[in-house]
């Protein structure tokens, strides 16, 4: 009897043991398989998933993620059968639409996706969620729509909403929408009685074709040294996919403080988390020719843009370099703006300052920006500068710059 008795509690126990194995918390589930996909580990991840989808069929924060694994690796087929499954489980849940609407424009299923944005927006009622406001700003984008991708974004931007890269995105429409333009700005830099004072003043124009992108035309004009010169110069900054852009500059001048012939290209790519990176070649034809390796590493931080660029100038036996460290702080709009700039050395894009000074040079700037309309910026900028001359001589700089564009 003693015997059984054993035998009975031992079995009940096994199979006590047995359901709670089986029994789990479909949250748990959910943070464990978010982490490993989160990590990059998506077949991993998914098992899991998949084991609380086999009890819970229809979580959708649960769908929600493997769709966005399988969007993730580009199996964009696969991923939009999970979606599909999500906002059919949950028809008024915002996450689901967002997943969604980012598969299938990644896809580029444009039609699709057009379809997605419509019950979107029936299901989930007016006002409609900022993440599905965005996803259509996007999906303007990726059509190449951009003024209808630009008014969605702008009163984004404006609230504040928090989507990561948000600043960059709103930069990189400015870049592809703007048409026409001219501009002028003027430059005044003193050196404390040491040589008189330099008068700069440049004045260009600028519009958009599908071919260049933005195409900018500039004439500078300065009278320094006793001297006046005059500077003529074409930008261009055609896009290169959907992630990245060049810049294009081509220019010369018979003064003899400008270069005689300039040209320098720039790839510019986004790269995820709201990284940039750049890299790029610069040819000054002074007297003597100075080539320049530029390259520069920036990222977009909530209303901040930080970049830090580095210039190499190979000489001979010797190589020199130069750097600048730019921050900006952006207002209500993405182009009002506060910048701060610490330098050592010149930048090899600069008009205003003496080129032969590539090196040796140590500066600080302020500047400010304002769109005072939609067709109207002004801009100002002053700083600091300490150029080394020869060993024991050094010349003091005062700069002060001040512009204004006009669109139409």
């Amino acid at each position: 009897m003693k015997k059984r008795l054993i035998t009975l509690i031992a079995f009940i126990a096994v199979v006590f043991s047995a359901k709670s194995q089986d029994t789990f918390d479909p949250d748990e589930l959910l943070a464990q398989a978010r982490t490993l996909i989160l990590d990059g580990k998506y077949t991993e991840g998914r098992k899991i998933a998949f084991r609380a989808l086999d009890k819970y069929p229809n979580y959708a924060d649960i769908l929600i993620l493997v769709g966005r694994s399988y969007s993730w690796e580009g199996k964009n087929d696969s991923a939009s059968i999970f979606l599909d499954r999500a906002i059919i489980a949950s028809p008024t849940y915002t996450d689901g639409y967002s997943a969604y609407l980012d598969n299938l424009t990644w896809a580029e299923q444009y039609d699709k996706a057009k379809d997605i944005l419509a019950k979107a927006k029936s299901n989930l009622g007016s006002p409609i969620p900022d993440e599905i406001t965005y996803r259509e700003s996007r999906l303007y984008y990726y059509q190449e729509q951009y003024e209808e991708a630009f008014a969605l974004a702008e009163p984004l931007f404006d609230k504040g909403f928090a989507q990561e890269g948000m600043l960059g995105y709103m930069q990189n429409l400015q870049r592809l929408r703007r048409t026409n333009a001219i501009g002028a700005t003027y430059d005044y830099d003193t050196f404390q009685d040491e040589i008189s004072p330099w008068h700069t003043w440049s004045v260009y124009g600028r519009t958009r074709t599908n071919l260049t992108g933005a195409l900018i035309a500039r004439v500078t004009q300065s009278a320094r040294f006793d001297d006046f010169g005059t500077l003529y110069e074409l930008d261009a900054y055609p896009s290169i996919g959907k992630n990245g852009y060049a810049y294009l500059n081509v220019g010369g001048s018979r003064a003899s403080f400008f270069p005689k012939f300039r040209f320098g290209a720039s790839y510019y790519h986004n790269l995820p988390k709201a990284w940039e990176i750049e890299g790029g070649y610069r040819y000054l034809g002074f007297t003597e020719v100075t080539n320049i390796i530029t390259g520069s590493l920036g990222k977009y931080a909530g209303n901040w843009w930080i970049n830090l660029r580095l210039n190499v100038i190979p000489d001979g036996s010797s190589t020199g370099t130069s750097s600048q460290l730019t921050a900006r702080y952006y207002f209500k709009t993405s182009e009002d703006f506060f910048s701060l700039q610490l330098g050592t050395g010149v930048s090899p894009d600069e008009e205003t300052r003496d080129q032969t000074q590539l090196l040796n040079s140590y500066r600080a700037r302020l500047g400010y920006q304002q769109l005072i309309s939609p067709k109207f910026m002004i801009y100002g900028y002053t700083g600091y500068s300490r150029d080394e001359l020869s060993t024991d001589n050094f010349r003091n700089n005062i700069n002060i710059s001040l512009g204004m564009e006009y669109r139409f």
